[in-house]
């Protein structure tokens, strides 16, 4: 695209999220991010209903509007009847409503011939998932997750991820090398700060989920001088009753988000040795909060958080106890750590990140309003942008 074509903005997005994961609190930082540039939001939300919690969290939002569902998501246990169902919601949504743009934060939807031009945001996926946690590829079992991945990026007409690690996997599991555009997530300080430090190390993320190697901590929390708590859901998604257990660690459950925000602010260290994290939302919820960061050594967490963290193998116990005991024992390393994760944090502002998707949107619209070429050629048009810009 011509660097003097004017870029036009939206007035109303439609997007997508699921209520299981860091996407709802990436949408609602967003929406209220744009609800200031004068962009109202239409939230389409599935995976299971919100909680009352949660739903209060977004009617506090001006700008903001709710929609809610409890379809299954792209990644659950078959679910593709209801994959086609929310597709079918999703667009009924868009003619009713009319948005300038549709931001979807799951990739099968990409491939709905919605009237308005499509964003597809690329937060995580199976295969890659797999990959960093499995070492091998995702089995046959996943083929039609994986065409159905491939299908929505290539009927997205801009293709974006928090993190250039997370957009290059996309190349290697789908064999998608159209380009795409970095969106690095942000996240409001107002509602992270230092406390009166504590001796006390924090963790957050799904017992359930492997990649984020709860199983790390426990192996060595029993040699740490300092309690270790981890906070998170313990059950599955459809799991029921059924939850996984945390021996070895002090388990808070599932925080509302300020007591999540006080664990933060009382934590000397945060550890998050994850196998798997395409962002790290929490990293940077603890980073605004002043807490010493030890990461597992992947290379989306090298990307985002520079020399401003400590790293560690995620498999190796022996390294990651020896980080932590650097810590606790070297308050002046502590603190300067702490307040190199502050400094990198105030880069990932909601300012930031809402102008980088009105670029993206801007790039959406540019075309849109000469489609004479057709959807494809105006998709081909804008990858070529974001891939020289």
């Amino acid at each position: 695209m011509n660097a003097e074509t004017p870029q036009q903005s939206p007035r109303h997005v439609l997007m997508t999220a699921d209520t299981v994961g860091g996407v709802w609190s990436h949408a609602l930082e967003l929406a209220a991010a744009l609800a200031e540039r004068g962009v109202r939001v239409s939230l389409a939300t599935m995976g299971t209903l919100p909680t009352p919690a949660q739903r209060a969290q977004a009617a506090s939002l001006a700008g903001l509007e709710l929609h809610a569902s409890e379809w299954r998501l792209e990644w659950m246990e078959n679910p593709w009847d209801d994959v086609r169902r929310a597709g079918q919601w999703l667009l009924g949504l868009e003619r009713e409503l009319a948005p300038d743009v549709v931001h979807l934060n799951q990739f099968a939807f990409g491939a709905l011939p919605f009237a308005a031009p499509k964003l597809v945001v690329a937060h995580s996926c199976v295969a890659s998932w797999w990959r960093a946690v499995h070492r091998q590829l995702a089995p046959a079992s996943w083929d039609t997750y994986r065409r159905t991945v491939r299908q929505g990026l290539d009927g997205a007409d801009l293709v974006g991820a928090p993190t250039e690690a997370m957009l290059s996997s996309l190349a290697l599991d789908y064999g998608y090398i159209h380009g795409g555009l970095v969106l690095p997530n942000g996240r409001s300080a107002a509602m992270f700060a230092p406390g009166d430090k504590e001796p006390v190390i924090l963790s957050a993320g799904r017992l359930w989920d492997a990649a984020k190697n709860v199983s790390a901590l426990q192996a060595v929390a029993t040699r740490l001088p300092w309690p270790l708590c981890v906070a998170g859901s313990a059950s599955a998604p459809g799991a029921g009753e059924k939850s996984i257990q945390a021996p070895g660690v002090l388990w808070l459950g599932e925080l509302a988000p300020d007591a999540m925000a006080a664990q933060f602010a009382r934590a000397s260290i945060y550890a998050l040795p994850a196998r798997y994290e395409p962002f790290g939302l929490s990293a940077l919820e603890a980073a605004l909060s002043q807490c010493a960061l030890v990461l597992g050594d992947v290379p989306s967490l090298r990307e985002v958080w520079g020399d401003a963290a400590l790293y560690v193998q995620p498999d190796d116990h022996d390294a990651l106890h020896a980080a932590l005991m650097r810590l606790i024992d070297d308050a002046p390393l502590r603190q300067q750590m702490a307040r190199r994760a502050a400094e990198r944090a105030r880069h990932f502002t909601p300012a930031r990140m809402a102008g980088a998707y009105m670029s993206a949107y801007g790039r959406l619209l540019a075309p849109a309003a000469s489609r004479a070429g057709g959807p494809g050629r105006a998709r081909r048009k804008t990858k070529e942008a974001a891939c020289a810009s």
